[in-house]
């Protein structure tokens, strides 16, 4: 029996690629767990069966031929309908026996986002590489938003309808994650965090993340966020650069103006101007684009306050 309200419509997305050895056991257990779900795999151009496998089962299954997650996620929230969307991946690394308790808590406390945070045990499911990298983007992320941030990377999640249908951002691959998490600082979105169990893939499903490889692009796309949504603080920093140099050049050139009367170094001193210049443009460039970024948060936040909240349970 459904521990939900009859008309509430939840869908439960999965991106997928290639994930034949788990995808069928992920659905199952979605049907399981979340019986009055309707679940959706989109298939990002997988080579094996997973998409016979995702239909067997009993999912719904759509394609995204651009390549990358970002893509696919982006094309779930402008497809669906649904009250409420239960996101996870397709390797059966999710606790999906944990999705009903984080539907309850996004309905009852009024949040638009829960986020699963992982909990494992097992070295092998969640590799130091990747608990490192985790580690150093939350601290970056909290750091620079000023918000306090447990699993910025994970990718189980529930949405409200508002959420989904107000993101804005337009993304490639796996640094959808965190572009999901920082829209919800910047908006002041209320979200909380869920402890979930993180398993171990199968031996015969592999995994699809490069350490190193996506961690430049999550880093990549970070830094670019922060430019568009911190464009003080991003242009400030490269404005601190510029005098940094020209203090560290100028210094000797004033204490011998100081002592001689003279500037001798005339082709550093044209340097040194050349460096203060462009600290000086950095920095009214962070002033007329910050001014231009809270225009755009304020639109934003005004489209998300335009749809109703999900309704709790009677």
């Amino acid at each position: 029996m459904s521990i939900f309200k009859k008309d509430l419509n939840i869908a439960v997305i999965i991106p997928c690629y290639n994930e034949e050895a788990t995808i069928a056991k992920v659905v199952t257990d979605c049907k399981k767990f979340l019986p009055e779900a309707t679940v959706y795999v989109y298939d990002n151009n997988s080579t094996d069966n997973s998409i016979l496998y995702a239909k067997n089962a009993g999912a719904i299954v759509r394609t995204e031929k651009r390549q990358g997650k970002g893509f696919v996620v982006c094309r779930m929230f402008a497809d669906i309908e649904a009250d409420v969307y239960v996101m996870l991946d397709a390797d059966s690394t999710y606790d999906i026996a944990a999705a009903p308790n984080m539907i309850k808590k996004l309905i009852e406390e009024n949040l638009d986002l829960v986020n699963g945070i992982r909990i494992s045990q097992e070295k092998k499911a969640y590799p130091f590489g990747h608990r490192f990298g985790n580690w150093m983007f939350k601290k970056i992320v909290s750091l620079i938003f000023k918000a306090p941030v447990s699993d910025i990377l994970s990718g189980y999640r529930v949405f409200s309808h508002r959420y989904v249908k107000t993101f804005p951002w337009l993304c490639k691959g796996f640094d959808v994650e965190s572009k999901l998490t920082i829209h919800a600082i910047e908006m002041d979105i209320p979200m909380a965090d869920i402890e979930t169990k993180y398993f171990q893939r199968p031996d015969d499903s592999k995994s699809k993340l490069h350490t190193y490889k996506d961690g430049i692009r999550i880093l990549s796309a970070i830094i670019l966020m922060m430019k568009e949504e911190r464009s003080l603080l991003f242009f400030s920093l490269i404005a601190s650069f510029f005098l940094a140099i020209a203090l560290i050049l100028g210094i000797p050139i004033v204490m011998e103006y100081y002592e001689t009367g003279m500037v001798r170094k005339i082709p550093t001193a044209i340097i040194i101007v050349g460096f203060l210049t462009c600290a000086l443009l950095s920095f009214v460039c962070g002033l007329i684009l910050d001014t231009v970024s809270r225009g755009h948060k304020e639109k934003r936040r005004l489209a998300y306050l335009a749809y109703q909240p999900t309704k709790k349970n009677p």
